[in-house]
Formats: structure tokens, C-alpha cells, sequence
């Protein structure tokens, strides 16, 4: 005996709709550095840093700038060079979850649906300028 009829294939796309990609600039976040918002706190190193990689963009739009200076203080304790100041393990491991949480890693990037975009302007330059060169080395003869 046969199974239930097939459901419609317009329905099936309807329920496995997928969220479109975040698109992040390859050449990072443009702009000036968000201003240290914890007052109570010198800013870290590492905060001009963070606001310089293509995430940042996604940081500003969605305003976490608090988050990341949370994530800039706690690298700042994990990067502390002396070995009496070494981090615990909940500390390293409130870094990690942060970096997932701010895509700091490529599994974070996936799960976050974060894609860094290359500068097709950029590369297209650039292989311009090899395919000249090589067009001119072959202009070159050897004299004997």
C-alpha cells in the first residue's frame, strides 16, 4: 500500500528558509574607534585593535560596544606577561565563549552566518598588475 500523497515543494521551501549571510568587509571596520565605554577602567591595548577587524562592522550595527569592551578587559588579563598572573580556567574559558559570541573565529563566523568578503576591486588591481608584468617578461629575448 502506498504512502501519503507527496506535500507540496512550495510548501517545503517555505519551512526550510534559510537567513541570508552577514556580509563583513575584508579590510575591516573604517572609522574612528568607538570612545572606551567603562568608565571606571583604563582602555586596553587591544581596543583599537578589535575595532579594526571586518567583525567590528557587525559589532557597531548591532551596538555591542559594551560586549567588546568586556572581551578587550579579559584578553587583557589572559595576555598579562607575568607568570604569577597567569588566567584561570574560567577565565580562558569566558574568552573562548566570548570570541564564539563575537565571531572571532571561523567556526564562530559559520554559526553566526558571517562571511568575510574579499575586495574584488582590489584583487582585480592586483592580477592587472602580475598579468602586465608577466606580458613584459615575455617581451624580453635572450641575446646571445
Amino acid at each position: 500500500m502506498p504512502g501519503p500523497a507527496p506535500k507540496d515543494p512550495s510548501s517545503r521551501r517555505r519551512r526550510n528558509a534559510t537567513v541570508g549571510k552577514t556580509m563583513l568587509p575584508a579590510g575591516g571596520r573604517q572609522g574612528d574607534v568607538p570612545v572606551w565605554p567603562i568608565l571606571s577602567r583604563t582602555e586596553p591595548d587591544v581596543w583599537a585593535d578589535l575595532w579594526r577587524t571586518p567583525q567590528a562592522s557587525a559589532w557597531e550595527a548591532q551596538g555591542w560596544t559594551r560586549v567588546v569592551a568586556r572581551y578587550a578587559l579579559l584578553i587583557e588579563a589572559t595576555e598579562d606577561p607575568n607568570p604569577e598572573n597567569s588566567p584561570s580556567a574560567a577565565i580562558l574559558a569566558e574568552v573562548r565563549q566570548m570570541e564564539d559570541r563575537l565571531g572571532l573565529n571561523p567556526k564562530a563566523l559559520r554559526s553566526l552566518l558571517w562571511e568575510v568578503t574579499s575586495d574584488e576591486v582590489a584583487e582585480r588591481r592586483d592580477e592587472s598588475k602580475v598579468s602586465k608584468a608577466t606580458s613584459k617578461r615575455a617581451e624580453l629575448k635572450v641575446v646571445g
